[in-house]
């Protein structure tokens, strides 16, 4: 049953998690504690929502306490200034818009990390702690931040 879950449901995490962090490795990373903790927990998993919601809200809390630890970590920052070189090419619009996600909020890259996932808007909301009303103008927000993200990095000239 555990290798059906993580099949069926680890790619989606490691999207979510690269969503937050912006970077490969450490979504690996947090792809493989989610899904220790899953295992750990799984006899006990109640069934009193689906199993979906159960692993996204896991993945979630992985990845909100591992920004709180880098938060903590000293950090150079880049000058804004540099010169960027944009590529046309799908996956550099696609290290684009997950670069453009893990500059939101917390809660808005959740909200748009599971929408990208093809979660229900009431999954999405149980996992949030959200109205499904409010997730559904979260969302609508999110897309027009994004949008403006991607106005100031050169896109949709």
């Amino acid at each position: 049953m555990f290798e059906e879950i993580y099949n069926r449901y680890a790619s989606q995490i490691f999207r979510v998690c690269l969503g937050y962090t912006n970077d490969a490795d450490q979504a690996k990373d947090l792809v493989q504690e989610t899904f220790i903790s899953v295992w750990k927990n799984l006899p006990s998993f109640r069934y009193h929502s689906e199993i979906s919601t159960w692993i996204f809200r896991i993945a979630t809390n992985n990845c909100l306490r591992a920004l709180e630890v880098a938060k903590r970590m000293p950090t150079a920052e880049l000058p804004y200034n540099l010169a960027e070189t944009l590529e046309e090419s799908p996956e550099e619009k696609l290290k684009l818009l997950y670069r453009c996600i893990s500059e939101l909020e917390e809660t808005d890259r959740i909200i748009i990390s599971l929408e990208l996932e093809g979660l229900p808007q009431t999954g999405i909301a149980a996992v949030v702690g959200l109205s499904h009303g409010n997730v559904r103008v979260k969302i609508h927000r999110i897309k027009e931040k994004l949008t403006q993200k991607f106005h100031e990095y050169g896109q949709f000239r």
